[in-house]
């Protein structure tokens, strides 16, 4: 599917935790971790589960670079 969005990382979920409305979703991405909220109905929608391969996409106005 294309998608406007450069910012794509793909990893693994690593936890998903469902509540009433949301869900909290992370995502192992190589060393990191990425964690994101959907809602509920779109986790179950996609049938998300722990260890499932997916990509999470970044659509931001604003990215900041930090130098190590």
């Amino acid at each position: 599917m294309p998608i406007s969005a450069r910012n794509k990382l793909r990893g693994t979920i690593e936890e998903i935790i469902l509540g009433n409305v949301m869900a909290h979703v992370v995502v192992r991405v190589g060393d990191n971790i990425i964690e994101s909220a959907i809602t509920r109905r779109s986790a179950e929608e996609l049938k998300l589960k722990k260890g499932d391969k997916v990509t999470a996409i970044i659509k931001a106005t604003e990215v900041m670079i930090q130098k190590d």
